[in-house]
């Protein structure tokens, strides 16, 4: 599993907020995730990561950037 900086993640079960969108804010050995909906930023690691995650939505490529 491919997890990239910037990266939303649909993950199995909701945040208690209700949303099950993460944005991936620093990839490494631990990822620090965000949660789109209310903000709270949480520390996982990856093994764990991709444990949970059901889908992944890339960013959209900025035209004229290389």
């Amino acid at each position: 599993m491919k997890i990239e900086e910037n990266d939303i993640l649909i993950m199995k079960k909701p945040h208690p907020c209700g949303s099950n969108e993460w944005k991936v804010i620093r990839v490494g050995a631990d990822c620090r995730i965000e949660c789109v909906g209310c903000g709270h930023q949480t520390m996982i690691t990856r093994t764990k990561l991709a444990k949970n995650v059901k889908d992944i939505q890339k960013p959209l490529e900025k035209k004229g950037q290389a």
